[in-house]
């Protein structure tokens, strides 16, 4: 599927519009290759055809976005955000409260909700008492990618993307060739379809937030107006983790910096 020059940039301004993407400069071939099974099934040729179909059809618009946003995810993605979790972050709110609120603001397939709660686990079995209530907030904008965090069922190919082998043993039990995780921690994420560009309000008070690796996909104007909302929904002295490319700059009144070596997150001021 060819794409023209004024065609891709219709379907990215349309993009950026409905959930804030933004695709860069000569990406007519992601776009392609995305949509190709869709375009070939509905019998379109070009993208305005797409598009004025999308205007109408809501079911269509999601079946899009999430083609557009579907991305592959790991478990533990880069080890140090989760042993910061372990080390830092449960100890110093469990020392004051035994309830804890965490928002996961990009979720996918439910990798890292999942392995959040494992963490929570293992942070349970070396210190017994000290949680008594844990929610684990999971929102996506992909219906698709929610619906498969939501059954909690893996193949070996996705497990063996991050997953340590004592934490398959003890979390999951074999299902034939796939793994269901166990409801002990599958049970404490709440899993909710939600576009960032839409309000928070609905989704409560957290003790953290991680938004990681979703950010790299806004404009710059768009990822402050979402870091200033996310302050909103953090308690008072409240954690923001981010992902490993991205940094937090010109909210000077809202986060401080703390640096973990390795890692840095950001403290609610």
């Amino acid at each position: 599927m060819d794409i023209s020059k004024p065609d891709f940039a219709q379907f990215r301004d349309y993009l950026e519009r409905v959930c804030g993407i933004l695709l860069g400069d000569n990406k007519e071939y992601l776009v392609s290759s995305r949509l190709r099974s869709i375009m070939k099934e509905l019998e379109f040729s070009v993208l305005p055809e797409l598009l004025k179909k999308m205007e109408m059809d809501t079911r269509l618009r999601e079946r899009v976005i999430d083609a557009m946003t579907t991305n592959e995810t790991l478990w533990f993605r880069d080890a140090h955000p989760f042993q910061i979790l372990q080390n830092k972050l449960l100890p110093e709110i469990t020392a004051k409260q035994k309830s804890l609120d965490i928002w996961c603001a990009a979720s996918s397939t439910g990798q890292e909700p999942y392995s959040i709660s494992m963490i929570i686990e293992e942070f349970k079995r070396s210190n017994p008492g000290k949680l008594s209530s844990e929610k684990i907030v999971a929102t996506d904008i992909s219906n698709s990618a929610l619906d498969i965090a939501k059954k909690g069922i893996y193949d070996q190919l996705a497990l063996g993307r991050g997953m340590p082998p004592d934490l398959l043993s003890r979390y999951f039990s074999q299902q034939g060739d796939r793994w269901q995780i166990n409801s002990n921690v599958q049970s404490r994420v709440q899993y909710r379809i939600l576009n960032l560009l839409q309000s928070y309000s609905m989704l409560g008070k957290f003790d953290i937030v991680f938004c990681r690796n979703v950010l790299i996909y806004f404009s710059a104007e768009l990822k402050k107006d979402i870091l200033t909302r996310i302050h909103g929904t953090l308690k008072p002295g409240g954690y923001l983790l981010l992902g490993a490319s991205e940094a937090l700059s010109g909210l000077p009144d809202y986060y401080e910096m703390v640096q973990c070596h390795p890692g840095i997150i950001y403290r609610k001021k």
